[in-house]
Formats: structure tokens, C-alpha cells, sequence
């Protein structure tokens, strides 16, 4: 059976930090467990050479075309044509919708349709927008409905599907991410970085239902006790990150206090996990929650909010506040910087928590599910 995969997000700096590294832990884990299929990678130019191949049935073809782009609809169904696959995995909803080719869909989330925040939040004017929007729910709509199958990453993101497309439940099946925490911090200091500790960590982009902003008001909280906490927020830097840093300032959170570390390394976030007083997850939606688990997996304490999947997949392990309320983020802030003992007793199940999820056991089910769609009469 040849499967092909749509890698173009591949990797973390070319694809962002969710399904970045969700397709390139995908791909790695699938070279280890799966010696019998055949694999097509459709790569950009910009992460070809970073997908190492260690696998003799894996191969990569270029196919150097931005995503959600009008390239995309014109020149991916000729590519895949060509790859002569049995089936496509999209790791996202933006398929070719004039490809012909049988195709399962991961969805991470269904953010667009649930955050009006966020449906708004473009650098466009309003008329490509529109377009953008019409587009976005048309190929959202194809990717649902022509799928062979559909791979929820979450419980909480399989109700947000039944919730907004007639689909039977039994179209979708809920595969969890894994977790694998970065390593290399003996590489960094947190003086090159411009840290010093105590410090709360954020790790993530800055879109609106990220909900920095809840974080950045606890923070200034935190400040009027507290004269050497820092707030570390890394992640890539964008239009977000700049109106963030405009807030921080509006709501005086000194310059002195907030460090945005832009596009972290593994080398940098195992750095800064390892350092960390606290990590916070302020989210009003997220699918799934990788930052979270790493640093559980690494012992290091973790604020979230009670909100979609977030108590799903952390289970016991963290301490929550609702989105909204700056004050017992303030002090979860607070008595983590000074009273760490006070959560020695969540580290424990913390890592018990983070053990539960592997990028083995989400290739072996995807594997499965390969084998369950694949059109054989290829």
C-alpha cells in the first residue's frame, strides 16, 4: 500500500508549533513503527533537507507551494496524481478539493468557527477576507465531508465536529497526540536569552483565544507584590506579538519584567521549561495542548485553564482557573514563584499524566487507519 502524506507543514519553523511538530513527530514515528507500507512525503523547499528519510520505504517529492493558497488547489492534485498513492493524509483541514485521490483529514480544532476573535484576527482588508473566510469554509466543508475518514485529536474537538457538521460519530476517530519534550537545555543559558529566574513561562503563538491577555493581567498583579518576577512568553513573533508587548506597556508591566523569546529552538524551550517556576496555559480553546505536557513530563508546574480539552488531556496533574479570572491566576502565580513545595505533590502524577500519550501510539493508530481507508484498486 503507498500512502502519501501532506508534509508541507513539516516541522515547527516552517509549520508553527502545532502542526509543525504534530506532522514532523507524525512522520518520525511512522519510520520507526511501519516497515511494510510505502510513504510519499510532499515537502516545501524550506523543510525538504530537515525531513530526515530513515525509512527505505519513505521517499520525498517537492512540491513548493504556500498552504491555503490558490497554488495549493491547482498544482497539489497534479503532485499527488503523479505519487500514484492508494491514499492522502491531510495533518490539517486544507485539502486540494479537486484531487480525486481517497483521503483521510486530521482536525486539530475548529478554532474559525468557535473564536469570533480569532475568524476576525487577519492582516487582510475586509474584501480579501471575505474571500479568505468563503475559502476557508468551503475547503473546511470538503475536507469533513469527502474524507474517508476523519481524526480527531481530542475528545472535545470530535463534539466540536458532531456539533457543526452532520457527520456520524463513527467517521471519526479520536487519535491523541504524543509528547516528547524537547532537550538540549545544557546548550543555553538563560542569560543569552535575556532571562533571569524566578520567571512564569508561557510557550505558544499569540492568536486570540491563546488569551495572553488574562495572563499579561495576572502578571500585573503579581507585580504590584512581587519586584523580580519575570514573564517569559516564547513562541514566533507576529502582529499578535506586537499588540501584546503594546498591552503590556498600556497596563504598565514594566519593559524590565516581560521577555518575548522569539521562535524558540528545542535547545531554548528545554531551557526554558527546565527553569520555569510555572507554566501557564491561559487558552479559551485548544484541541489538544502539547506545551502543557512537556512540561509535566519535565516535573515543572502547570497553571490551565478549565476549558475545552485542556482538562481532558491533563487530567489531575495541574492547578485550573477559569479564563477569565486574573486574580487566582495571580495567585497560582504567586505561590508557585514562592511556595514551590506547595506543588511537589502534583509532580508526581504529572509525569504519570504526560506518560500516557506517545508519538508511537499515534502512529500505530494511524497506521490502522491507513490500512482501514486505503483505496487498494490503485
Amino acid at each position: 500500500m503507498r500512502i502519501g502524506i501532506d508534509a508541507r507543514f513539516y516541522g515547527p519553523r516552517v509549520g508553527g508549533g502545532g502542526l509543525g511538530r504534530y506532522t514532523a513527530e507524525l512522520v518520525t514515528a511512522l519510520q520507526a513503527v511501519d516497515k511494510e507500507n510505502e510513504y510519499v512525503l510532499f515537502l516545501r523547499k524550506e523543510n525538504f533537507h530537515e525531513c530526515a528519510i530513515t525509512n527505505g520505504n519513505f521517499t520525498k517529492r517537492m512540491v513548493d507551494v504556500p498552504w491555503y493558497s490558490f497554488a495549493e488547489q491547482r498544482e497539489m492534485p497534479r503532485e499527488i496524481a503523479l505519487a500514484k498513492v492508494n491514499l492522502m493524509h491531510y495533518p490539517h483541514w486544507n485539502v486540494p478539493i479537486f484531487s480525486r485521490v481517497p483521503f483521510v483529514v486530521t482536525i486539530h480544532d475548529l478554532i474559525l468557527l468557535e473564536d469570533p476573535a480569532s475568524s476576525r484576527a487577519t492582516t487582510r482588508n475586509a474584501f480579501l477576507y471575505g474571500i479568505k473566510s468563503i475559502g476557508y469554509r468551503i475547503t473546511l466543508e470538503v475536507a469533513i465531508h469527502r474524507s474517508k475518514h476523519i481524526v480527531a485529536i481530542s475528545q472535545y474537538t470530535k463534539r466540536s465536529i458532531l456539533e457543526h457538521f452532520r457527520v456520524p460519530g463513527g467517521k471519526i476517530s479520536v487519535v491523541y497526540n504524543g509528547v516528547r519534550p524537547p532537550v538540549g537545555a545544557e546548550k543555553v543559558s538563560l542569560a543569552e536569552l535575556g532571562v533571569q529566574q524566578p520567571y512564569i513561562l508561557s510557550v505558544g503563538n499569540a492568536y486570540p483565544h491563546k488569551n495572553l491577555e488574562t495572563t499579561l493581567l495576572s502578571f500585573r498583579k503579581l507585580c504590584s507584590s512581587d519586584e523580580r518576577t519575570m514573564l517569559v512568553l516564547a513562541g514566533k513573533r507576529d502582529m499578535f506579538v506586537e499588540k501584546l508587548e503594546a498591552f503590556a506597556l498600556e497596563i504598565g508591566i514594566p519593559s524590565s519584567r516581560i521577555r518575548f523569546v522569539n521562535t524558540p529552538t528545542d535547545a531554548v524551550l528545554a531551557r526554558l521549561y527546565h527553569d520555569a517556576a510555572l507554566l501557564v496555559i491561559a487558552s479559551r480553546i485548544e484541541g489538544f495542548g502539547i506545551p502543557p505536557l512537556e512540561a509535566l513530563a519535565l516535573g515543572i508546574p502547570v497553571a490551565a485553564s478549565h476549558a475545552s480539552s485542556l482538562p481532558e488531556v491533563l487530567g489531575d496533574a495541574v492547578r485550573y482557573f477559569t479564563p477569565d479570572d486574573e486574580d487566582t491566576l495571580a495567585r497560582l502565580m504567586l505561590n508557585a514563584v514562592y511556595q514551590p513545595s506547595a506543588w511537589h505533590s502534583l509532580q508526581a502524577s504529572g509525569i504519570c499524566q504526560a506518560e500516557k500519550f506517545s508519538w508511537k501510539k499515534t502512529a500505530l493508530a494511524m497506521r490502522d487507519i491507513y490500512r482501514n481507508f486505503a483505496d487498494r484498486r490503485l
